[in-house]
């Protein structure tokens, strides 16, 4: 049995949806589809999933929501019009629509914006249904409160709650056709609804993958293959990876992938299910599998990720490496603050950390730095800002000399000064900090000396 994800490109409009539904009724063991809300149509389109972060950020405020709430039905009955499956579906929408936007006074502002964020999946997985029995198949809407998917956490940031594998696996243990499922969402204990991160449907596939002891995990999205290195910053890219494992993919996915949500990765590697990435509009062709492990050229590197918006706190004290726990209290101080940490090089004498902008903003950065000098007595305490990180990725770099002395060779060439290094003892990859305006540079630099 396969689970199969198509994202909100696959599913944008009528002519891609009988792709979709081509592309599941042409292997028997396509039997769970989980689906996106539509995306965009066009480069100037708007998703159906901003087009509800705005239509609740109107209920919010008060204000008359009918023009925000026609832009929504008019995305489903676009589609369903094209595809002549009648009105009914689409006044199920427009009720369904109407009761969450009806909850507005009695939800919190996150609860009810993840509640209207999740009505892009949860109709589009109605319609989908209904498109694929009105071309002669058994399907069903399965709903992620019926089978068993619970979800703790923050709201817009919630996880699964372990439990949930053994309620969604016997709740698809007998069923037979096709059964389609909404991405993105579960529901608390309580019976609210919660959103994992954007992009979510990736890991709700990921899940019901290993809930089920999937053969394969098909992740259909506008791609061919997961491509070496970003094509919009290397555009002679033309080869995509055809075989890479699980850890470089999370590494690479960690540095900026876009193709692949890397807290989807997590369920299927440890269920140890293959995932296989492909193209909804070249359905033929074969896409990246992402397993366990591959054969391994040494001295290889399978691909290379960037990814801005970080700065790095670096605190200086001489003699720093004779003070026990020196690294422990500096961490307490990030912990009191809520500020989760990336990367932890350090020196003799120094101590880096290098952090997400968005988990220190500048007012949080003063306290932060206060209270640094406060514990730690500091010689100096200096935060830089625009920082890119660069991660080399490849199973083929274990136990192989030369390699990073390949990519500073590259930097140096380019005129590249490489701010901070890190690497993993496995080997697997190694991180590069640099400054965000050598970005692109740095990157081609790279793909030019490993892959040439």
């Amino acid at each position: 049995m396969k689970v199969c994800k198509f994202g909100g490109s696959s599913l944008a409009n009528a002519a891609q949806l009988n792709k979709v539904i081509d592309i599941v009724f042409a292997d028997p063991a396509r039997r769970i589809v989980v689906v996106s809300a539509p995306g965009k149509r066009h480069s100037g389109d708007t998703k159906v999933t901003d087009l509800l972060i705005t239509l609740a950020d109107t209920a919010l405020k008060g204000e008359n929501t009918d023009r925000q709430f026609g832009a929504v039905v008019e995305r489903y009955a676009e589609i369903a019009q094209e595809l002549h499956l009648g009105d009914e579906i689409i006044r199920e929408i427009e009720h369904d629509l109407m009761d969450r936007l009806a909850q507005v006074a009695s939800l919190g502002k996150a609860e009810f914006m993840d509640l209207m964020k999740a009505a892009g999946e949860d109709n589009n997985a109605k319609l989908v249904a209904v498109a694929v029995a009105a071309r002669g198949k058994k399907a069903r809407y399965a709903s992620p409160k019926d089978t068993g998917m619970v979800l703790m956490g923050e709201f817009g940031d919630a996880q699964l709650d372990p439990s949930s594998y053994a309620r969604l696996s016997r709740a698809f243990s007998n069923f037979d056709g096709i059964v389609i499922y909404p991405g993105f969402f579960g529901y608390t204990k309580e019976g609210k609804v919660a959103t994992f991160p954007r992009g979510g449907s990736d890991i709700t596939g990921s899940i019901l993958a290993a809930a089920v002891c999937a053969d394969v995990y098909e992740n259909f999205t506008d791609v061919d293959s997961v491509y070496p290195v970003d094509p919009r910053i290397v555009p002679d890219v033309k080869e995509g990876i055809p075989t890479m494992t699980y850890r470089e993919m999370r590494e690479l996915a960690y540095a900026g992938f876009g193709v692949f949500n890397d807290d989807a990765v997590i369920p299927a590697v440890r269920a140890r299910i293959p995932i296989n990435i492909r193209n909804t509009n070249h359905p033929s062709e074969p896409g990246t599998m992402i397993q366990q492990s591959r054969r391994v050229v040494p001295g290889t590197v399978v691909g290379i990720a960037s990814a801005d918006n970080f700065c790095n706190i670096v605190v200086d004290k001489y003699l720093m490496n004779r003070e026990i726990g020196f690294g422990r209290r500096l961490l307490q101080v990030l912990e009191n603050e809520g500020v989760a940490y990336e990367h932890m090089p350090s020196g003799v004498d120094s101590q880096c950390v290098i952090i997400k902008d968005q988990y220190l903003p500048k007012e949080k950065e003063h306290r932060v730095v206060q209270a640094i000098k406060r514990e730690l007595n500091p010689d100096n305490v200096l935060v830089e800002r625009d920082i890119t990180i660069i991660m080399v990725v490849g199973e083929g770099m274990c136990y192989t000399s030369g390699m990073f002395a390949k990519a500073c060779l590259a930097l140096a060439s380019a005129g590249i000064n490489i701010s901070m290094v890190n690497q993993g003892s496995s080997e697997v990859s190694f991180m590069l900090a640099i400054r965000s305006k050598d970005r692109d540079m740095a990157v081609q630099s790279l793909y030019k000396a490993f892959f040439s």
